[in-house]
Parts: structure tokens; C-alpha cells; sequence
């Protein structure tokens, strides 16, 4: 059942196959790195709250997910907001956007740790879905971003201490990035964590 949420003032349809804005999505809205000048990509973008955020300072935005029900979301959450600036692409991580590169590239990314066994059915499996050491998704990520981000560009992705942050600040050093946990949250089993990098 399609249902409405409000943040903010802006209304919000949700879809019960689409991951709806949780603690997560509220810890990297609150901590979103935009400029006026930016072009944004974001990945994965469910009901499409962070890019709509976003596109109100951002020059541009592109925002992709895989889920069909999220992209048809997105969009009828986009037109009711007249957020105009951005523009809706299906598909997997970077396929969208072959050949492209932006200023800000934002992820809250698949980060639990999910065996074969406690794998979902549905659409809503790749919003969480990490793989077994959770971090099958990010790892995937990572390894593309370069070729989609502007020399001077800005990353923000969002994962959980369940899935070795650590790791990924060591991998976005590597590639040649500025990088540190900018905000986090503890809950019960875990810490979900918004990590900035800057190149």
C-alpha cells in the first residue's frame, strides 16, 4: 500500500517495495556536502529524498537506482516537489552513467551482512543486501569511482561499523582521496556511519 511521509514539509510517497527513509537516509541528509556549483549523481535512490534535497543547491542531479518500483517513485516525488534539476536513470551502480563525471557522488549503500539463507525475494533485498562480509556492494563501488568523479570531487557514502569501515577509509586513501567518518549513529548492534572523502 502506497502511503505518504512528510520531512520538512515536503510530502513524500513511499512504496512498500522501495526501502523507505530510515535512520540512515536521515544521518546523510543531515550531513550532505552540497555546493551551488555541484553536479550530483546519487546511487540508489530510493524514493528519491536525498537527491530532491540535494537538486534545492546542487546545479544538476542524476539519481539511479535498480529497483523499478523506486525509480517510479522517485519520480512522482520529484514532480510533486518541482525538484526540475534532476534527472531519473535506471540501472546498477555506474551503468547509468557510463562515460560521465560529477562533483558529488552520494551512496547509502546496501552494508548488512546477509548469508544466502537470509536473502530476500523481493526488490527490497538490494537496498540492504551487503553480501556476506556486507560489503560486496561498496567494494564494487569503490572500484569504479574514479572514472566518475571530477578532479576536484567529493564522495559521501553511508555503510555500518558491521561491515569494517576502516576498510573502506584505507581504500578511498588509496585512490587518492581526503577521507574521515563526518557523522555516526549508534543503535543497538551497530554504528551506521556517514563517510566524507574529498579528492
Amino acid at each position: 500500500m502506497i502511503k505518504m511521509l512528510e520531512y520538512k514539509g515536503m510530502p513524500l510517497y513511499t512504496n512498500p517495495k522501495v526501502y523507505e527513509p530510515a535512520e540512515d537516509t536521515f544521518l546523510l541528509l543531515e550531513n550532505l556536502s552540497v555546493k551551488r556549483s555541484d553536479e550530483v549523481l546519487e546511487i540508489g535512490t530510493g524514493i528519491g529524498i536525498i537527491s530532491i534535497i540535494a537538486s534545492r543547491t546542487a546545479r544538476k542531479v542524476i539519481a539511479t537506482d535498480i529497483n523499478q518500483y523506486a525509480i517510479d517513485c522517485a519520480i512522482k516525488n520529484i514532480v510533486t516537489n518541482r525538484a526540475f534539476n534532476i534527472e531519473v536513470r535506471k540501472g546498477n551502480l555506474f551503468e547509468p552513467v557510463e562515460g560521465e563525471k560529477f562533483d558529488l557522488i552520494i551512496f547509502n549503500t546496501p552494508y548488512l551482512p546477509i548469508t544466502e539463507d537470509e536473502q530476500m525475494e523481493d526488490e527490497l533485498n538490494s537496498a540492504w543486501d551487503g553480501g556476506a562480509d556486507g560489503r560486496a556492494i561498496i567494494d564494487q563501488f569503490l572500484e569504479k569511482l574514479l572514472d566518475h568523479i571530477k578532479e576536484d570531487g567529493k564522495v559521501q557514502l553511508v555503510q555500518s561499523s558491521l561491515s569494517e569501515v576502516e576498510k573502506t577509509l584505507e581504500k578511498l586513501d588509496s585512490l587518492g582521496f581526503d577521507a574521515a567518518v563526518t557523522a555516526k549513529e549508534k543503535y543497538f548492534f551497530e554504528e551506521v556511519v556517514v563517510i566524507t572523502g574529498f579528492l
